[in-house]
């Protein structure tokens, strides 16, 4: 036998650093799975289900640069959307293969068929389907290059007739091209905000994403304009260490004093950041924003200057024409109130709750002093996302995975799957709310089929915990939040896991050295209080009016008992407000 198309394709992703292919094999996608197992250097990850394959391999591509996931013709389409959708809004470079019926099928209504042109179109970079054998390496090629540099998720459309005709020979179509440019601002664009920052009073600093490799220069940076550094949940894990201006977070989930020095400061230097959050963002100081993106510029705030940069390289570039400030009064005035407001936070932890009402916040002080420096931990959207925000620490070598651009559920058990097979050795913590794990449940026994050591955390809190707090700052009775689940740890043990069950405070850190302990898969079901509260940084009027009429509400429907534990729950976010 010559070789296919199939052939081909498996050989160039091999060649482009691709190790792993997550998917359900099946009809139109047999022959890449015939080509995978021929040519031995993929591994073929077989999941319970195409969106935890598109999850894995989103996690892969954030951790290495680079993944690949599979779905076959109609439902396993369908069913990578939410992962690739999270993929792609998560900046990581997946390549998706998408095999379809025949080509002379197409059009006809076919068992199974999809449009995988409108299907992926909005969740991808490049997404096309091949018609010949010659077009299919020509566009994987294209594919890769989108996928890598355009930092986005690629579709290449396969029929299965195409997949298994001869293959043509394409020269051009050989390899992945990956070059790395130095991309900053002009230097009279640098020297206008040299002449900014010089002349600002007050300079406060937030960073996403796009400077989290740039630590030292933004610490470099801080210091000569003697400014707080604030950053979002995702940049956490590479500014938060060895920082000594770092003030925290700001958003839905940050903290006041995050908040406070961006709104107090005469500039606000945005670097590397989409923050999505525009309440947040402040109106009186002059904000100026840098990002390799400069599509991205404008959209959250109005700026006094947008500049396009790799946030490293603009920083190289900028610091040797900044001056070194003498002033440190606004950035100590910063530092004291958030050494104040991490005092307060202690509260929350020094309360551990009780049987089976344990305080998250308790749970994740608990984990993050447990688990190794160079953990990776994977977080569910939700509740879940509060407690690992306030509470998980950087190190420089942890690192930190969720939904958060598309603010998926269900993706933190399968986005550990691609950790753990991305990263071997490292220690990998999947912080689950119950919600979340039931969605994929099933995908379990993947982690256990190819014995991955990874700890499912779960955050038992019986409820759809962030859509019942929305409910009631909006005034509204949370209705059908309210979760039956399973008996967490004895499903898990009947998928061959390691297991336990945490119902008491003083259960916590033995159950869970425990768990790090162990090896294989391991899954700790841990009953955490669902009154516990997640409050923004700063409250709105009318988020505390809704609060009081959701609570006039229940009381005046006969759930007296409710609101009580509401109110022992979280007297202390109370407190604190009023």
């Amino acid at each position: 036998m010559g070789k296919l198309v199939a052939d081909q394709l498996v050989e160039m992703l091999a060649q482009a650093g691709i190790k792993r292919i997550y998917a359900v094999t099946g009809d139109s996608l047999n022959h890449i799975n015939d080509a995978v197992r021929r040519d031995g250097r993929i591994q073929w990850v077989h999941v319970r289900h195409e969106e935890a394959g598109a999850f894995a391999a989103g996690a892969e591509a954030q951790l290495n640069g680079l993944a690949c996931c599979a779905g076959s013709s109609g439902p396993g389409h369908v069913h990578l959307i939410n992962g690739l959708y999270d993929a792609h809004r998560s900046g990581a470079a997946v390549i998706a293969i998408a095999s379809t019926c025949a080509t002379n099928e197409f059009g006809s209504d076919f068992f199974q068929e999809t449009n995988t042109i409108k299907l992926f179109a909005d969740c991808s970079c490049y997404n096309q389907v091949a018609a010949t054998a010659a077009q299919a390496p020509r566009m994987l090629q294209a594919a890769l290059q989108h996928a890598v540099h355009k930092k986005g998720v690629a579709v290449i459309g396969l029929p299965g007739d195409i997949g298994a005709a001869d293959a043509v020979d394409i020269p051009t179509a050989i390899r992945l091209y990956q070059p790395k440019p130095v991309i900053c601002p002009s230097v009279t664009e640098l020297q206008q905000l040299a002449a900014l920052l010089d002349g600002a009073g007050r300079v406060a600093i937030y960073c996403g994403l796009g400077a989290a490799a740039a630590h030292d220069e933004v610490v470099a940076l801080s210091q000569l304009l003697k400014a707080p550094v604030a950053y979002s949940f995702r940049a956490k894990m590479g500014i938060q260490y060895d920082n000594p201006n770092e003030v925290g977070m700001t958003g839905l989930l940050g903290l006041a004093s995050a908040y406070k020095s961006m709104h107090e400061a005469d500039v606000v230097l945005l670097l590397g950041t989409d923050f999505p959050y525009t309440p947040f963002m402040p109106e009186k100081p002059k904000i100026v924003q840098v990002d390799i993106q400069p599509e991205r510029l404008g959209r959250r705030a109005s700026l006094e200057m947008g500049l396009c940069g790799d946030i490293g390289d603009t920083l190289r570039a900028l610091l040797p024409l900044l001056k070194d400030k003498t002033d440190r009064t606004f950035l100590d005035a910063m530092l004291s109130f958030y050494k104040d407001v991490q005092q307060r936070m202690q509260t929350y932890v020094t309360d551990n709750g009780k049987e089976d009402s344990i305080s998250p916040e308790f749970v994740a002080t608990i984990i993050n002093r447990l688990a190794a420096s160079d953990a990776i931990f994977t977080v569910d959207t939700g509740m879940t996302n509060v407690w690992t925000a306030r509470y998980l620490e950087a190190t420089g070598k942890r690192t930190l995975l969720g939904s958060f651009n598309h603010g998926s559920m269900a993706n933190a058990m399968p986005q550990a799957i691609g950790a753990a097979l991305a990263q071997p050795g490292r220690e990998v913590f999947a912080l689950c709310g119950d919600g979340g794990l039931t969605m994929l449940l099933g995908d379990l026994m993947t982690i256990k089929q190819y014995q991955l050591p990874v700890k499912v955390i779960v955050f038992n809190n019986r409820a759809l915990g962030m859509v019942k707090l929305e409910m009631e700052v909006a005034g509204l009775p949370d209705w059908q939040t309210d979760m039956e689940n399973p008996d967490f740890a004895a499903v898990a043990v009947a998928m061959g896991f390691t297991a336990y069950t945490i119902r008491k405070p003083d259960e916590v850190e033995p159950i869970l050295t425990q768990a790090c302990q162990a090896t294989g898969p391991v899954l700790v079901n841990i009953f955490t209080n669902p009154n516990a509260l997640a409050m923004p940084p700063k409250i709105e009027f009318e988020q505390m009016k809704g609060y009081a009429l959701w609570m006039g509400k229940m009381i005046l429907g006969g759930r007296y008992d409710e609101v009580f534990d509401a109110v022992k729950s979280n007297y202390k976010y109370i407190k604190d407000v009023l």
